[in-house]
């Protein structure tokens, strides 16, 4: 059964908490968080992506890179300010985007149900971006990153968070991309309703994250024997927001690549019929195909292409064998285009999220690719059932969206985390 432990939150100040909060340390490059980071000081970005202060070609692996990171947290600390909440609590983070909302409790998850199995992952994670953040994490004593967690939902789970949304919020962000960002601080009966109606849940699953919790594990180890005698320390938990299945919005994660291995146009799509069922289109553009076809796209046309079913990818087993991404691979992909391991063939290149087919048509059409194509979205059902077969899911298949922001809610776990501005700690301010 799953735990989730309260915690006391290190956080901006409402008045603040626009100007702190950024997208994800992942999502975007050193160039790009420059950028978004330009003239604003308080963007959490200075913490997650610290190479932004140090002069241009730093290696972001850098050890300075780590120490400016914890030297901008305390500064970020006393400037936002940062405050620490007054008591241990549990918090709600919803989303909205347009006409979609989900809202996820967040607080602090067990690294041992990690590695039990209890909280479960559908990727691998890879050794260099494990560094990265576990060295990140010790340099600043803190994780500040929220892992995204899915678990099927639960009416117990629901009825606290509809109670708790009833009241007026911690924090209320509106980002430049649309999506609004709001915190509530649960009070402590609602806090431990929540402690409770968790233990009745039997799984939670790894949505968006997988780094960071195998990070946090990492982190937790390099800490020193008596952090890892001590399993009720900070450093044993790691700070997530867990949604309800029901509300987890997975977008399509297609693809483009750079040739068409020696075939042309004509030649191309002579060879998907004679292996596929194959009609013209006019997609929408912001709409996926059907379950179980995809749509490829290239010199201006669009086809619909029928991947049949069966379990016959090569590269994974079991359900996930079933998703159309799989498939795609298996049977067209590889076989008429020599695409091999997708993690690092360079003629193979991801779109995610909601850009939908005109984001295709722009990469074709500019000359950036030779063919794309465009993939229902798997479903969350088909996430938790690949997760519960502990299988792993095929490379780059999932994009979940909206995306959490960095710097509202930082969860300390020892060690060297600068202190926030002295005098600033938080109250009851929920």
């Amino acid at each position: 059964m799953a735990t989730i432990r309260p915690f006391r939150a290190l956080r901006p100040v409402p008045e603040a908490a626009a100007a702190v909060a950024s997208v994800p340390y992942d999502v975007v490059d050193t160039a790009g968080a420059r950028e978004r980071a330009a003239g604003n000081p308080l963007s959490f970005l200075h913490v997650t992506r610290a190479e932004i202060d140090l002069p241009p070609g730093t290696d972001p692996y850098s050890d300075a890179v780590y120490r400016r990171a914890a030297a901008n947290l305390g500064e970020l600390g006393r400037r936002a300010p940062l405050v620490d909440d007054d008591a241990p609590s549990l918090y709600l983070y919803r989303l909205r985007a347009g006409s979609h909302e989900q809202t996820g409790v967040a607080g602090c998850f067990s690294l041992a149900e990690y590695e039990r199995h209890v909280v479960k992952r559908h990727e691998k994670t890879r050794p260099d971006k494990e560094d990265d953040r576990t060295r990140h994490m010790l340099a600043l004593g803190a994780q500040t990153g929220i892992v995204f967690l899915a678990y099927r939902a639960a009416g117990a789970v629901d009825a606290v968070v509809r109670r708790g949304t009833g009241a007026p919020p911690l924090l209320d962000v509106p980002a430049a991309d649309g999506v609004r960002h709001t915190v509530w601080r649960l009070r402590p009966a609602d806090t431990a309703a929540l402690v409770e109606a968790f233990a009745a849940v039997p799984s939670l699953y790894i949505a968006d994250g997988h780094h960071r919790v195998a990070s946090a594990a990492r982190a937790r180890d390099g800490l020193g024997p008596a952090v890892a005698a001590d399993s009720e320390a900070p450093a044993h938990f790691f700070l997530a927001a867990a949604f309800p299945d029901s509300e987890t919005r997975i977008l399509p994660y297609n693809r483009t690549v750079a040739d068409l291995g020696g075939h042309t146009h004509e030649a191309f799509v002579e060879a998907v019929r004679a292996g596929f069922a194959v009609r013209a289109v006019e997609p929408p553009a912001d709409a996926p195909p059907p379950r179980g076809q995809v749509d490829v796209y290239l010199a201006g046309r669009w086809h619909r292409v029928d991947l049949g079913a069966g379990r016959e990818a090569a590269d994974v087993s079991g359900r996930a064998a079933e998703l159309d991404v799989a498939r795609l691979h298996d049977r067209l992909l590889g076989p008429l285009l020599g695409i091999g391991d997708v993690r690092s063939d360079p003629r193979i290149a991801f779109v995610g999220g909601a850009g939908g087919t005109a984001a295709l048509e722009r990469a074709v059409d500019g000359g950036d690719a030779a063919v794309a194509f465009s993939l229902a979205p798997v479903t969350p059902a088909e996430l938790l059932a690949v997760s519960d077969a502990g299988e792993m899911m095929p490379p780059k298949s999932t994009w979940f969206e909206p995306k959490l922001r960095d710097g509202l809610l930082i969860h300390r776990i020892g060690g060297s985390t600068p202190d926030p501005r002295a005098g600033a700690g938080g109250g009851p301010d929920r």
